[in-house]
This record gives C-alpha cells, structure tokens and sequence, in this order.
C-alpha cells in the first residue's frame, strides 16, 4: 500500500470484509481488502481501505449498515 489509502473497517472474518467492499462499491467507491491473517490459524485483521476522498462517505454508509 504507497499511503495513498485509508482503512474504513477492520474484522477478522472475510465474509463481512466481501459483503462491506460490495456496499462500497454498489456507492460507486472503489474499496480493496487487506487481508493480514495467518493463513494457518486465521489470526489477525482483514481491512477494507478506500481513497482519501471517499473516507468520510465510506463511514457515513457503514454506520447506517447492519452488520
């Protein structure tokens, strides 16, 4: 990652990071997943990150999601 993005929403569970990157996207921001587990014994975060300009309206529409 070269800085230039921002990470919205942290989880340990790849299901939820898939269904909040096709929020994002259904909103037209473009959202990427970071996924930083151990692939042996599924530790750590998984984030979605999106562009600077698109924080502040990437956490507005994930306050309003039932997750």
């Amino acid at each position: 990652m070269d800085g230039s993005w921002v990470t919205v929403y942290s989880t340990d569970q790849l299901y939820k990071a898939e269904l909040i990157k096709q929020i994002l996207s259904d909103q037209q921001i473009i959202a990427f997943i970071l996924d930083q587990q151990d692939s042996t014994y599924l530790f750590g975060n998984i984030e979605i990150c999106v562009k600077p300009g698109d924080v502040i309206r990437a956490k507005h529409i994930l306050e309003n999601t039932d997750l």
